[in-house]
């Protein structure tokens, strides 16, 4: 419990510095375009208002999803720091990405001139700098928790449960490409007096933001539907089962993870034919302790004696 406890405050810190940082940026990327009319850097100043907005969805996502189970929702409300996770990346492609391409194509067919450049490079300097700060905080708490789980760091990226720091890691890369592509675009604006290059750059961007909306919904949505445990951690649930006394086989087993720290286990199992009923309480009682002993992440464990259908295996062989 303190390994979780400690786990949400560090989300919750990555979040704060997330937030903080777009809205600064969000405002500063926001005048510097009025300044120097690029199309590129207000796309940048929405995308930025989005992430502020979808860093206030993340923190109701970790504080809802702590409410404790009641009458009405038995096994918590875990789920809804995927489904909060979900408006995010919904956020991220209406607000970011529509708007970033809206205004990219306005600007394709009505090119505008640019205002100072230098105050374009000020703004993104330091956009770069704040966005640079909150993406390392991201990636430091995924990198920690990769080496907690013996994983690579991309390995982890990808199917880590908890979506708060894969969020903001994936919001700020697209931002840290945003900057880059719109310091390109006002560049080559300014350099050919093409106004299309600013416009391309927002379109760009727009692209970008959808691809990080569609990731991460993709990821929060195999959350919401249920999604079982990745297959080595199944394994050594398998192997906890059949290791226990008084359990012959294991015909079948489920798991579903019900939030980013609780794993919901189902299996059927085939009892000892030769143990008393009371011997079978115990055994049930026991494999459920074992189970939650050696895989902490287990929070609800439910069992379903059945007979194995396939007794044509060699005798003392437990099916995993």
């Amino acid at each position: 419990m303190a390994d979780e406890k400690s786990g949400d405050d560090e989300s919750t810190a990555t979040v704060l510095l997330a937030g903080a940082a777009n809205l600064g940026i969000a405002v500063a990327k926001l005048v510097g375009g009025l300044i120097s009319g690029s199309t590129a850097m207000l796309a940048e100043a929405a995308h930025s208002f989005a992430d502020t907005l979808n860093q206030v969805f993340l923190m109701t996502a970790l504080k809802r999803s702590k409410k404790p189970a009641d009458a009405m929702h038995p096994f918590g409300y875990g789920m809804e720091r995927y489904f909060w996770s979900l408006i995010a990346a919904v956020g991220i492609f209406v607000l970011g990405a529509g708007y970033s391409i809206y205004e990219g194509i306005r600007a394709v067919l009505q090119p505008e001139e640019l205002g100072s450049l230098l105050v374009s490079y000020v703004v993104l300097a330091v956009g770069f700098v704040l966005e640079g700060s909150s993406w390392l905080k991201a990636v430091r708490q995924l990198r920690g928790e990769a080496i907690d789980e013996d994983r690579g760091f991309f390995e982890h990226l990808w199917i880590t449960p908890d979506p708060t720091a894969k969020t903001v890691a994936f919001e700020d890369t697209a931002a840290l490409i945003g900057l880059v592509l719109a310091a390109a675009g006002i560049t080559l604006h300014h350099f050919t007096g093409q106004g299309f290059w600013d416009g391309g750059a927002s379109i760009l961007i727009g692209l970008v933001l959808v691809a990080v909306a569609y990731a991460l919904g993709k990821q929060n949505m195999r959350a919401l539907i249920g999604e079982a445990l990745p297959q080595e951690e199944q394994d050594a649930i398998r192997r906890t089962i059949v290791d226990s006394p008084g359990i012959d086989s294991l015909v079948e087993l489920l798991t579903m993870r019900m939030s980013p720290e609780e794993v919901l286990v189902a299996a059927r199992v085939d009892l000892d034919d030769a143990a008393t009923v009371d011997e079978l309480e115990k055994a049930s009682e026991g494999v459920e302790r074992r189970v939650r002993e050696a895989h902490p992440i287990v929070r609800h464990v439910f069992l379903d004696p059945t007979d194995d259908p396939d007794e044509a295996d060699p005798p003392g062989e437990k099916q995993a």
